[in-house]
Order: C-alpha cells, then structure tokens, then sequence
C-alpha cells in the first residue's frame, strides 16, 4: 500500500501540469526569492540568539530562592507561552498606538529624551522583539530542565571546593546540562525557521511573503508556494544536520557508543559489501 501510494505521488508531480515546473525552476533563484530566504535566515539567527540568552536568564531567576526574581520570571514564561505568535507579532507591530513616544528619564518623574515609536521600533524590530520574546519564554523551560537533571550532588561538591554560584552554572551544571538542552533547541530552531512566515501579515518580505508579492502579480500560486517548500526544505535540513553533530559532541560520556556520522555509515557499509564480495 505504501509503494502504491509513493508511486502515485511520484506520478502526480511528474504529469500534474498544474505544478509548472518551468516556472519553479525561472523563481526558484531569483532576486525577490534569494532575499526573502536571507531575510528568514536573519530573522530566525538573531530571534534564536537572544531567544537563548534570555532563556537562560529567565530558567536562572525562576531557580532563584528570591522570590520577587522567581516570580518575574514566571510572569514572563507565563505571558509570552500563553499567547499565540502572531498575536504577539501585531502587538508590536501596533505599539505605536498604544505608546505615541518612548521616553527615557526618571520613573514617575521628568524625562530627559523622548522619540517617535515608530521611529524607534521599526517593522524588522517589531518582528524581532516578537519573535525572541516569545521564544526566550520556551527556552526558559528547556534550559530549566536542562539544569535540573544535573545532579546536586555537582553543584554541592563545586560549592565545597570554593566555587561561587556563577563559576558552578558556568563550568559544572550548564555543561552538563547540554546534552539535555540541545536536542529541544535544536527543534526549536527549525521550529522558528518556519514561524517567521507569520511576520508577512505585518508585510516583511522574508520567504513566504516574497513568493506571496511574485504569485499576486502572475497568479501562479501553486508554482511559487513550491518554491517556497523547496527552501524551507533546504534549510531546515541543514539545520538537522547541525542538530545531529551538536548531539553527537554533546552526547560523549553519556553512552557506550557514539553515532555514526553519514560518512562513516557510508565507508562502513562499502567495507561490508566488499567483504561479501571477496568471500563467496
């Protein structure tokens, strides 16, 4: 059943003449689409990179014992992974209408500066305060739990050679932990990757949105959405690869026997073959 349905998948793409492969392979690399796909790859580095440093800010403050600090850092988990992504991205998008300028002075008292929002807060920011707010409040849980399968007894045996609570997260726990943390960020970057088609409804031209301005002028719309597939294909697999390296390195120690690379599995089974060959 399921070699009938390939084949018949395989069919479809090659005598569907809907899909128009002729035009895939005209915008596959063009202009608009190659800097829709920098714009996306932008995004989605920058969102990630501060996404983990205030993840990791936030699951620190959340095992604090200061309960003022632990309670602020749930708010913010529980605001941000509470609310859908794309609500988030057109609030920030629209936070001119709720604050005209931004100001800087003392609380409750005289500012010495002040600037239009707008100005302040242009449509890439917007997209990216949206996009790593929101996913530094998952990361949170992801380092969090990353930390708390070290065991304690690490972090006491640190304490007692003299090591101060930072040099024990730096050198002992975070280490440690990696191994737990870097499978789910590393879902979550491809997971980000995907989520930045949403800042097209606030008119950024990253990959969706470039193919989106191309299909409503010529009206191919099946063509371009599959080149819009065919990238988010290509860098989301290259993600996965990185994703495997970074587990692999991470992961020494924790078992017997570590992964084998695509090229090892390769030479190992050419290795077999010849071995079956020159022994009938």
């Amino acid at each position: 059943m399921i070699a009938v349905l390939v084949a018949m998948l395989v069919h479809m793409l090659f005598t569907n003449p809907n899909l128009e492969w002729p035009t895939v392979r005209k915008y596959l690399f063009s202009n608009i689409i190659l800097r829709g796909v920098w714009m996306t790859i932008k995004l989605t580095i920058l969102s990630m990179a501060i996404g983990i440093v205030l993840g990791t800010l936030a699951a620190v403050m959340r095992l604090s014992e200061n309960p003022v600090v632990k309670g602020a850092a749930w708010l913010y988990v529980w605001f941000f992974r509470g609310t859908p992504l794309l609500v988030q991205i057109v609030f920030w998008f629209s936070i001119h209408l709720l604050f005209k300028t931004l100001a800087f002075g003392i609380p409750f008292g005289p500012h010495f500066a002040g600037e239009n929002t707008n100005n302040l807060i242009p449509l890439f920011t917007s997209a990216l305060l949206a996009l790593s707010l929101n996913e530094g409040a998952y990361m949170s849980e992801i380092v969090r739990a990353g930390i708390l399968s070290v065991d304690e007894g690490q972090s006491e045996a640190a304490h007692a050679l003299g090591m101060t609570k930072t040099q024990t997260m730096r050198r002992i726990v975070l280490p440690q932990a990696m191994r737990v943390i870097v499978p789910p960020t590393g879902n979550e970057t491809n997971s980000m990757l995907k989520s930045t088609s949403l800042v097209s409804t606030i008119g950024i031209f990253e990959l969706l949105r470039s193919a989106q301005a191309i299909y409503n002028n010529n009206y191919k719309t099946i063509p371009l959405l599959i080149v819009a597939v065919i990238w988010y294909l290509a860098m989301t697999s290259i993600l996965q690869v990185g994703q495997f390296y970074l587990e692999r390195h991470y992961g020494r120690g924790s078992t017997r026997t570590v992964p084998l690379t695509p090229v090892q599995k390769a030479k190992l089974l050419f290795s077999s073959v010849q071995n079956r060959g020159s022994h009938p």
